[in-house]
């Protein structure tokens, strides 16, 4: 059977159509939050079937597979590469009304111009087209990126990290512009005091300072940042489970600090105020620097202890979260805000109990010094899906300016995720020609299509100064 994705697949009207094919199509792809491994872009990697490109890190497919049954063998286990990708096509029909279903024949559509559906019967067709495509076409990751329009990059960095293969990127000409992203979570995990004293000796030997002192960590994190910066970095960007805003004097963190790198555990009230006296740190390094932060807030991670010691972390076992946010978002937001510190900011929430706390959160500390300043970002992680996405613009525009947004990311590991932005753009287009079909939007193509192509492109180009 061929493809339901059609020309006017999640349009449900001429309007919506129009729309789309005269504006969103057009756009270029921003992608300012997306965890792609740098190296693989650096040597223009050339994948040599599916399953490595599609299932080797994504936990959205594996959790699926495992919902269906699927031995853990040929999800991340030693099954053969065509053997994985059998399992997953024999778990496509069963992801119906799932996002999966939509994106992976969008995905092989849009890569591949493959109409049939996959299933068990169409596995080994399927697979065999793609890999004599991917090792004979233009399918290597630059190749991947342009096919679909992709401008900009930013990756998931850690204040360790060399950044050597982003360097090598801009040497071997790639035409994407990929850069960095600060993400220093790492630098405040005191959860453990043997893996965090075992990250602050790399960091203090890659910075050569000797980190023995709460102001000789932000000095080592200093030095980190300006390399960062020569490297093209504009965003930081936190995975939290929200904003820590614990009140705290500076010698209550000097002491946290040498108790914990003494090599003793903190008690959760230690944790937290050491977590917030960090939080706030990095935020006055990034104000700054002039870059965006964003705050990833609300995941449960690591569900499953069995299947955390058999396979790691970031293999498919974390949730929604039901943390508080709001008055610690509050009390943060403002501590930086009344001392003019406060940098622009994107929240995210993965609890959809949240979007109205988050959506009229930002509200409260927009200051007219840019446009936008404050971001309620895109339907993230589990909402990243039609329900999610709907939902995310309909209360921004409630509450806020949806035509500021800066509009849609990845936030994935495949080089194949891109479709997911033109999925962002149909339901974006069919939600305006919804509005102005039903009277209540004026039918003005050039002030709608406008919005569109901001949201689409302009607005993060400009706001993130790309």
């Amino acid at each position: 059977m061929n493809t339901f994705i059609t020309e006017n697949f999640l349009l449900k009207s001429k309007l919506a159509e129009l729309l789309f094919r005269e504006n969103a199509v057009k756009m270029p792809i921003i992608d300012y939050h997306s965890h792609l491994i740098p190296s693989q872009i650096a040597e223009n990697k050339r994948f040599e079937n599916l399953t490595q490109i599609w299932l080797y890190g994504d936990h959205y497919k594996w959790r699926a597979m495992r919902a269906a049954g699927i031995n853990e063998k040929f999800i991340t286990g030693s099954g053969s590469d065509r053997d994985k990708f059998r399992a997953w096509a024999k778990t496509v029909p069963q992801t119906l009304r799932n996002p999966l279903y939509h994106w992976t024949h969008l995905e092989l559509l849009r890569y591949f111009g493959i109409k049939e559906l996959l299933n068990e019967n169409s596995a080994d067709k399927i697979f065999d087209q793609t890999a004599d495509m991917l090792q004979h076409g233009e399918f290597r990751v630059w190749d991947l990126l342009k096919k679909m329009n992709v401008e900009t990059v930013c990756t998931t960095d850690d204040p360790i990290d060399s950044l050597e293969f982003h360097a090598q990127i801009r040497q071997n000409g790639c035409p994407i512009k990929v850069l960095p992203t600060w993400r220093p979570d790492k630098a405040s995990a005191a959860g453990n005091a043997k893996n965090y004293n075992d990250y602050l000796n790399k960091l203090s030997e890659v910075s050569n300072i000797d980190i023995n002192s709460f102001d000789k960590l932000f000095e080592a994190l200093d030095l980190r940042l300006d390399h960062f910066e020569k490297n093209g970095c504009k965003l930081a960007d936190f995975g939290l489970d929200y904003l820590y805003a614990e009140d705290f004097t500076k010698n209550e963190i000097n002491d946290i600090f040498l108790k914990v790198r003494s090599g003793k555990e903190l008690n959760s009230l230690e944790l937290k105020k050491f977590q917030s006296a960090c939080l706030y740190r990095f935020s006055l390094q990034i104000h700054k620097k002039g870059w965006v932060q964003q705050f990833h807030a609300g995941p449960v991670r690591n569900n499953n202890s069995r299947l955390l010691k058999e396979l790691g972390p970031d293999t498919g076992f974390d949730s929604i979260g039901d943390f508080s946010q709001a008055n610690q978002m509050s009390k943060f937001l403002d501590k930086l805000d009344s001392t003019n510190n406060l940098a622009k900011t994107i929240l995210y929430n993965i609890n959809p109990a949240d979007n109205e706390v988050f959506a009229t959160m930002i509200g409260n500390f927009q200051d007219g010094s840019t446009p936008g300043k404050m971001q309620w970002g895109s339907a993230w992680w589990f909402l990243d899906q039609k329900d999610g996405i709907e939902k995310q613009i309909n209360c921004l525009s409630n509450h806020g300016l949806l035509s500021r947004f800066v509009g849609m990311l990845t936030d994935s590991r495949s080089f194949l995720s891109y479709p997911r932005h033109e999925y962002f753009r149909r339901i974006l287009c069919n939600i305006f020609a919804t509005d102005v079909l039903n009277g209540e939007l004026p039918y003005d193509l050039e002030l709608i299509g406008g919005v569109i192509k901001d949201i689409c492109y302009f607005n993060a180009k400009n706001y993130f100064r790309f």
